[in-house]
């Protein structure tokens, strides 16, 4: 895990993949437009680990990437470079997706009533559900009964409320 004090780059890349991206994020940090064979030999990764890493955070639009014509081998090759502005703009529009699904799913329990036989191994049924197998648990086949949802209301919308605030507070 990275240090509490590292580079925001580096603990981004280590929260999204892991002890192979702190690897490479570390290197991109030491050596700007480094090669992913110069990236392999630092960290000692392999090279299509390497490539892996690389593709993946370039996706998320957290490093560069340069074509430039290898002299040496005759080759076009790419040099990394990380976009550390950028790595804000990634943790705003991560939060922005999580509140969206909690927003979802927060709808999901506002909108619907939701059956339950008791028994902690079975799952909880819609109305719907529950209407078409007779108020009988398709599980286990005990008596479903109205289960209060408001706990998992209240949790959604403090969760929400809590990234709000997060949010407000950057800006």
């Amino acid at each position: 895990m990275p240090e509490k004090y590292e580079d925001p780059f580096a603990r981004i890349a280590s929260m999204i993949g892991g002890d192979e991206y702190l690897k490479v994020a570390r290197s991109l940090l030491k050596s700007e437009d480094a090669t992913d064979e110069e990236i392999a030999s630092s960290t000692g990764l392999r090279i299509n680990m390497v490539r892996k890493v690389l593709y993946d955070l370039f996706g998320k639009s957290l490093i560069t990437g340069i074509r430039v014509k290898d002299e040496r081998k005759g080759w076009f090759v790419y040099r990394w470079r990380t976009r550390r502005d950028e790595v804000e703009h990634f943790i705003e529009n991560q939060k922005k997706k999580i509140m969206e699904r909690l927003q979802q799913r927060l709808d999901y329990e506002n909108a619907s009533d939701f059956y339950h036989c008791g028994s902690a191994e079975c799952n909880r049924v819609t109305f719907e559900d529950a209407l078409e197998g007779m108020f009988k648990c398709p599980s286990c086949g005990g008596v479903l009964n109205l289960k209060k949802n408001e706990r998992a209301r209240k949790a959604y919308a403090k969760k929400i409320e809590q990234i709000t605030r997060d949010m407000q507070q950057v800006f």
